[in-house]
């Protein structure tokens, strides 16, 4: 069934683990982005207003690199995959174009994932400025580097960030600072 004008909410994947003694980017999540992937349980999940319908994922590489995005947003997908919400991760991290044919699809109701709902999208934060900007957000601000509990709303016709607020995940996202 299409859908006339679903919201996309854009997140990044959860904390990140110290790196490595190379410098090297450790694997996975810290224990904060696994408390993080928890939390968006309660935050995206089937009680919350929300309504996800679909979530999009940066697709995990097999050498357990780029695996945050996909492991931030599992145990949400988990949760709702009883109510029938797909779960794509099978878009690699640069293509954005095919993140933002995905989007285009589902509002149109064609393609694999299909769905009621908005659409849920999980990347890495420097990316998910090129992403929307595929989407066809014009003047995209930077994501700010040092901040895992950011949602940028995008509303039909999905031209402009039309709200940047917090994730408010309990014991993790307690602050009172701008969330931009």
């Amino acid at each position: 069934m299409p859908h006339d004008s679903p919201i996309l909410y854009l997140i990044r994947h959860g904390e990140k683990p110290p790196k490595e003694a190379d410098g090297d980017d450790s694997p996975g999540l810290a224990t904060q982005g696994i408390e993080r992937a928890q939390g968006l349980v309660q935050v995206f999940g089937r009680s919350s207003p929300y309504d996800i319908g679909y979530i999009i994922a940066q697709k995990p590489k097999s050498d357990n690199r780029q695996t945050r995005p996909f492991l931030t947003v599992q145990p949400l997908a988990e949760s709702l995959q009883p109510y029938n919400v797909p779960f794509n991760y099978l878009i690699d991290r640069d293509h954005v174009d095919k993140v933002a044919d995905a989007v285009h699809d589902y509002i149109k109701g064609k393609g694999e994932f299909v769905g009621e709902g908005n659409v849920l999208i999980c990347w890495e934060h420097e990316t998910l400025e090129k992403i929307a900007k595929a989407l066809g957000v014009e003047d995209v601000p930077d994501y700010p580097g040092k901040r895992f509990d950011i949602i940028w709303t995008i509303k039909a016709p999905y031209k402009k960030i039309d709200s940047i607020t917090s994730e408010n995940v309990p014991g993790l996202d307690d602050h009172s600072e701008n969330p931009s």
